[in-house]
């Protein structure tokens, strides 16, 4: 019997989450069954099971590689002296999810983001899916944190500001960013660099003068 390539296992194992992602997004979690997978995917029940033990571990994969993208592209960024500006970083990381995602679509439009908010809305109820969700926050919250660190020694922000205050704040940013895409349509990453450019470009006059 001939032998399957790692290839052909990890072409099946991402058509699946595709699938799943599709599914997750264009119905919630809840209304969607595995058989609604099935169907999506084309494949056998044994074929999905070799992989996934069930919706639970379909909604922890993508959660935990849509992490680790992000992860890794702060970590990049985390790694050059000084990181690039954060307008430009942050933006940079969001193409680069988004693109990998882009193939994913329901009705024409991208499921990405609308998967986003579906999860964000099963961790109300899902505790095993907060727990992924929280631990992988932290480690992308921590990345940024170490990056505004590097931007203060570099003289490129201000030092009286706490860097964990900054990276929530970027992270709500881009979290924002894709709520909107999921409630009011598509629109380009640029939108995002470009106005977190204009904030950044605001001269603090009033900071000198406040009393205690």
């Amino acid at each position: 019997m001939a032998r399957v390539s790692q290839e052909h296992l990890d072409a099946r194992r991402r058509q699946i989450l595709d699938g799943a992602a599709v599914c997750f997004a264009r119905n919630g979690f809840h209304a969607t069954s595995m058989q609604d997978v099935l169907k999506e995917v084309d494949l056998s029940a044994g074929a999905v099971y070799r992989y996934f033990s069930g919706k639970d571990a379909l909604i922890a994969a993508i959660v935990g590689e849509v992490l680790d993208q992000v992860h890794e592209g702060f970590e990049e960024g985390a790694r050059s002296t000084p990181p690039p500006p954060p307008d430009a970083l942050l933006a940079s990381v969001l193409s680069r999810v988004l693109a990998t995602k882009e193939s994913v679509t329901v009705d024409g439009r991208p499921a990405f983001p609308r998967l986003i908010v579906q999860v964000w809305t099963e961790t109300l109820r899902n505790d095993e899916l907060a727990a992924v969700l929280r631990e992988g926050y932290g480690v992308v919250q921590r990345t940024w944190a170490r990056i505004v660190e590097a931007y203060q020694d570099a003289g490129m922000m201000r030092p009286d500001v706490t860097p964990d205050h900054v990276a929530r704040t970027m992270m709500a940013s881009a979290m924002g960013f894709l709520a909107q895409q999921a409630l009011f349509g598509p629109a380009p990453v640029e939108v995002l660099r470009d106005g977190l450019r204009g904030l950044m470009s605001v001269p603090d006059r009033g900071a000198g003068s406040q009393s205690g």
